[in-house]
């Protein structure tokens, strides 16, 4: 999903992290829940937690980046000094997401849209190859349940697109309950306009990590 981003943002350097059941990871077991995958990257993370670090993710990949601050807090590890969230609810809004109610059949053409805007061909070995990994990925962000609010001690910028018709900005107001410090930002595009980093997008990373330094 990250392949046409690049490697710095000005002296930002961008660090991927690779669940398991993917890719190079393709023989290991799905994570099951976000909860799950954070405690293992809380137990290998800290190596690398000795400078300035952020989080970003994008519709379900945010989740996990904000259960993975909160054990990160709860284990008095170092945060990060912001959280990211592209495109994704606040926990205790969700789950939520019109990809949550779509059947096997239906999940496989959303795959073809996709594969398209990688600017990959969605053969069909190709999408039932993916299909299951996709129905993993929902299942783990139908089991994201909060019942109310919780606390991240860490700022948080919520960017929406202003085309994005999966996840409305109107839709993610509940993260200024989240953090003390919640900032905004609606940018131009739809749902899978991040995939090729906006510059816009970059602009935010910036300009809210060289405040925060």
């Amino acid at each position: 999903m990250y392949s046409q981003w690049p490697r710095w943002i000005g002296q930002i350097e961008i660090c991927l992290i690779q669940p398991p059941a993917r890719q190079k990871r393709i023989r290991e077991p799905h994570y099951e829940t976000y909860e799950a995958l954070a405690a293992a990257l809380v137990e290998y993370l800290p190596p690398y937690l000795d400078r300035p670090f952020a989080f970003f993710g994008h519709c379900g990949g945010a989740l996990p980046g904000v259960e993975l601050t909160r054990q990160l807090a709860a284990a008095g590890l170092p945060l990060p000094r912001r959280v990211f969230v592209s495109s994704q609810v606040a926990p205790h809004d969700g789950p939520y997401g019109r990809l949550l109610d779509l059947n096997a059949d239906q999940l496989g053409e959303e795959l073809g849209k996709i594969m398209t805007n990688l600017g990959v061909e969605p053969t069909a070995e190709l999408i039932e190859m993916s299909l299951e990994l996709l129905i993993q990925d929902l299942e783990a962000n139908k089991r994201y349940k909060v019942a109310k609010p919780f606390y991240l001690p860490t700022g948080i910028t919520a960017i929406g697109w202003y085309d994005d018709s999966e996840i409305p900005m109107d839709r993610m107001n509940g993260w200024r309950e989240v953090s003390e410090d919640c900032r905004y930002a609606l940018l131009e595009g739809d749902h899978f306009r991040f995939l090729d980093a906006p510059r816009a997008l970059l602009d935010e990373f910036e300009r809210d990590l060289a405040s925060s330094a």
